[in-house]
Protein backbone atom coordinates (compact mmCIF):
# COMPACT_ATOMS: atom_id res chain seq x y z
CA UNK A 1 0.00 0.00 0.00
CA UNK A 2 2.90 2.39 0.74
CA UNK A 3 4.32 1.91 -2.77
CA UNK A 4 1.03 3.13 -4.20
CA UNK A 5 1.18 6.62 -2.70
CA UNK A 6 4.64 7.35 -1.23
CA UNK A 7 7.59 8.27 -3.44
CA UNK A 8 10.04 8.46 -0.52
CA UNK A 9 9.84 4.67 -0.03
CA UNK A 10 11.62 3.99 -3.33
CA UNK A 11 9.20 4.72 -6.15
CA UNK A 12 5.44 4.68 -6.62
CA UNK A 13 3.89 1.84 -8.61
CA UNK A 14 2.97 4.24 -11.41
CA UNK A 15 6.53 5.55 -11.60
CA UNK A 16 7.96 2.04 -11.57
CA UNK A 17 5.61 0.93 -14.34
CA UNK A 18 6.43 3.98 -16.49
CA UNK A 19 10.21 3.76 -16.06
CA UNK A 20 10.42 0.00 -16.65
CA UNK A 21 8.13 0.27 -19.70
CA UNK A 22 10.18 2.86 -21.58
CA UNK A 23 13.68 2.30 -20.14
CA UNK A 24 16.24 -0.46 -19.86
CA UNK A 25 17.99 -1.54 -16.68
CA UNK A 26 21.65 -0.53 -16.85
CA UNK A 27 22.90 -1.75 -13.48
CA UNK A 28 22.66 -1.93 -9.73
CA UNK A 29 25.05 -0.47 -7.13
CA UNK A 30 26.25 -1.84 -3.79
CA UNK A 31 23.31 -0.21 -1.97
CA UNK A 32 20.73 -1.96 -4.14
CA UNK A 33 19.76 1.15 -6.14
CA UNK A 34 18.77 0.38 -9.74
CA UNK A 35 19.78 2.59 -12.67
CA UNK A 36 17.80 2.94 -15.89
CA UNK A 37 18.27 4.70 -19.23
CA UNK A 38 15.52 5.61 -21.71
CA UNK A 39 15.48 3.70 -24.97
CA UNK A 40 14.51 6.79 -26.98
CA UNK A 41 16.22 10.18 -27.03
CA UNK A 42 14.55 13.13 -25.33
CA UNK A 43 13.94 16.56 -26.87
CA UNK A 44 17.50 17.52 -25.85
CA UNK A 45 18.83 14.55 -27.91
CA UNK A 46 19.91 12.68 -24.78
CA UNK A 47 18.80 9.46 -23.20
CA UNK A 48 17.26 10.32 -19.83
CA UNK A 49 18.69 8.43 -16.88
CA UNK A 50 16.95 7.39 -13.68
CA UNK A 51 17.71 5.88 -10.31
CA UNK A 52 15.20 3.88 -8.31
CA UNK A 53 16.37 3.84 -4.71
CA UNK A 54 16.22 0.75 -2.59
CA UNK A 55 14.40 1.76 0.57
CA UNK A 56 14.34 5.40 1.55
CA UNK A 57 14.88 7.82 -1.36
CA UNK A 58 18.18 9.34 -0.22
CA UNK A 59 20.34 10.91 -2.96
CA UNK A 60 23.51 10.62 -0.88
CA UNK A 61 23.25 6.83 -1.39
CA UNK A 62 24.39 7.30 -5.02
CA UNK A 63 28.13 6.53 -5.34
CA UNK A 64 30.40 8.87 -7.33
CA UNK A 65 30.70 6.66 -10.40
CA UNK A 66 26.93 6.29 -10.75
CA UNK A 67 26.44 10.01 -9.99
CA UNK A 68 28.73 10.88 -12.90
CA UNK A 69 26.79 8.60 -15.21
CA UNK A 70 23.38 9.94 -14.06
CA UNK A 71 24.45 13.52 -14.78
CA UNK A 72 25.95 12.72 -18.21
CA UNK A 73 29.50 13.43 -17.02
CA UNK A 74 30.42 9.85 -17.92
CA UNK A 75 29.17 8.30 -21.16
CA UNK A 76 29.42 4.67 -20.08
CA UNK A 77 27.92 3.30 -16.87
CA UNK A 78 30.21 1.84 -14.18
CA UNK A 79 29.11 -1.66 -15.25
CA UNK A 80 30.93 -1.12 -18.58
CA UNK A 81 33.74 1.27 -17.58
CA UNK A 82 34.35 1.39 -13.82
CA UNK A 83 36.20 4.36 -12.35
CA UNK A 84 39.85 3.82 -11.49
CA UNK A 85 40.14 4.00 -7.72
CA UNK A 86 43.30 5.07 -5.95
CA UNK A 87 44.47 3.29 -2.83
CA UNK A 88 44.05 6.45 -0.73
CA UNK A 89 40.38 6.95 -1.70
CA UNK A 90 37.84 6.13 0.99
CA UNK A 91 34.74 4.06 0.30
CA UNK A 92 31.51 5.96 -0.34
CA UNK A 93 29.27 6.46 2.67
CA UNK A 94 25.75 7.89 2.51
CA UNK A 95 24.76 10.81 4.70
CA UNK A 96 23.68 9.41 8.06
CA UNK A 97 22.32 12.66 9.52
CA UNK A 98 18.95 12.07 11.17
CA UNK A 99 19.47 8.32 11.55
CA UNK A 100 20.59 6.17 14.45
CA UNK A 101 24.04 5.94 12.84
CA UNK A 102 24.65 9.71 12.77
CA UNK A 103 27.85 11.03 14.35
CA UNK A 104 27.28 12.40 17.83
CA UNK A 105 30.32 13.82 19.64
CA UNK A 106 30.70 13.53 23.40
CA UNK A 107 28.63 16.15 25.20
CA UNK A 108 25.97 16.48 22.49
CA UNK A 109 22.31 16.33 23.51
CA UNK A 110 21.91 12.80 22.12
CA UNK A 111 25.17 11.43 23.54
CA UNK A 112 26.31 11.20 27.14
CA UNK A 113 29.65 12.41 28.37
CA UNK A 114 31.41 15.72 28.76
CA UNK A 115 32.70 17.61 25.76
CA UNK A 116 36.32 18.65 25.61
CA UNK A 117 37.28 22.11 26.79
CA UNK A 118 38.19 24.65 24.16
CA UNK A 119 40.28 27.82 24.21
CA UNK A 120 37.33 29.76 22.90
CA UNK A 121 34.70 28.46 25.32
CA UNK A 122 31.76 30.77 25.77
CA UNK A 123 31.41 32.65 29.01
CA UNK A 124 27.95 33.95 29.78
CA UNK A 125 27.50 37.68 30.35
CA UNK A 126 26.16 38.74 33.71
CA UNK A 127 25.00 42.30 34.27
CA UNK A 128 26.63 44.39 36.95
CA UNK A 129 24.57 44.50 40.09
Amino acid sequence: MLKLFTWWNGVTLGGLFDITRRSKLVGTDEYGNKYYEDRKESVEHRHRRYVIYRGLAEPSKVPADWYGWLHHTLDKPPTEAPLNRRDWEADHKPNMTGTLFAYRPDGSLKESGQRQKSDSDYEAWTPDA
